[in-house]
């Protein structure tokens, strides 16, 4: 029987798709991939070519990970030991790369994240991890934003949060339009930052400070 996929995480698998997904075997997706390289005109039996379906389907496991991990496991466990800390708490230039869900073509680019704690707070390198676990799913930055908010809006309940993606994408730089150092930023806002617009200016000045 085949198996069946069910991304896990935050809405995740109501937003991916509205039923789960039956999952090739690793035999489909090499002989899918041996299409597409007879498909473009080469010959997937000559000899630069024959390990290549494995190594793609090996890399694609790797680079779309984030479909098999659930943001909850990193966001669980929270400090309340801060002294009393309830300010502020902003992570600045998390490195990302994903993938558009269009043309399955790279995205890269940098997150900014911050939040006002009501309790608890988290491991810096958890925020780091749930970028990454979106991340590494088929995607669109709208929608990249918006899972990294809600993840982290329903595990912390912070007082609020604000996240700032900037990309640059693969599809504008490669083909169509080909325009290449095009950035893309999108923002989101929840809480006090949504509330205050002099916190969203804080949060701009923080990120931008020293640049």
């Amino acid at each position: 029987m085949d198996a069946i996929l069910k991304p896990i995480g935050s809405q995740v698998e109501a937003e991916v798709s509205s039923k789960p997904v039956a999952r090739p075997s690793r035999e489909d997706a090499e002989a899918a991939v041996r299409t597409l390289l007879a498909w473009v005109g080469d010959d997937p039996d000559r000899e630069g070519l024959v390990d290549t379906p494995k190594r793609f389907v090996k890399a694609y496991k790797e680079i779309f990970g984030g479909y098999f991990e659930d943001p909850a496991e990193h966001l669980k466990r929270t400090f309340e030991e801060v002294g009393g800390y309830d300010d502020i708490i902003l992570v600045r230039d998390i490195p990302f790369h994903s993938h558009c869900e269009h043309h399955v073509l790279p995205f890269d680019g940098h997150a900014h994240i911050a939040y006002y704690p009501s309790g608890g707070v988290v491991g810096l390198s958890k925020i780091a991890r749930v970028v990454d676990i979106f991340a590494k799913r088929l995607q669109t930055q709208e929608n990249l934003t918006a899972q990294i908010v809600s993840a982290i809006d329903e595990h912390l309940s912070p007082r609020g949060i604000a996240v700032m993606l900037e990309a640059e994408h693969k599809c504008m730089s490669m083909r169509g339009i080909r325009k290449e150092g095009v950035s893309t930023v999108t923002t989101q806002f929840t809480g006090v930052f949504r509330d205050d617009p002099a916190e969203q200016v804080r949060f701009m000045t923080l990120v931008r400070g020293g640049r």
